[in-house]
């Protein structure tokens, strides 16, 4: 049985304000260095913004940290829960 994926938002506070899927935590691309600790060991990980491109950051980040497990939703309308 695969876990769902932690959805993570990387927009800024005020884009995830006004919408943003459902279960998904928000952590903007620049906050996200700070995190990394948090999600060691989260399982899968799917990272999402307006059209991808934080996303794509967002994950290489995430994988030069050694969390491997990390998707790039791309936009967050496209995301399916």
């Amino acid at each position: 049985m695969s876990h769902s994926p932690l959805l993570i938002d990387v927009r800024t506070a005020e884009e995830f304000a006004q919408g943003s899927v459902p279960g998904a935590i928000n952590i903007p691309l620049d906050e996200l260095p700070t995190q990394l600790e948090t999600l060691q060991n989260k399982g899968p990980i799917t990272v999402f913004c307006e059209a991808g491109g934080r996303a794509g950051r967002a994950k290489m980040l995430l994988q030069n940290a050694g969390i491997t497990e990390v998707t790039n939703g791309g936009g967050w309308r496209d995301i399916i829960v």
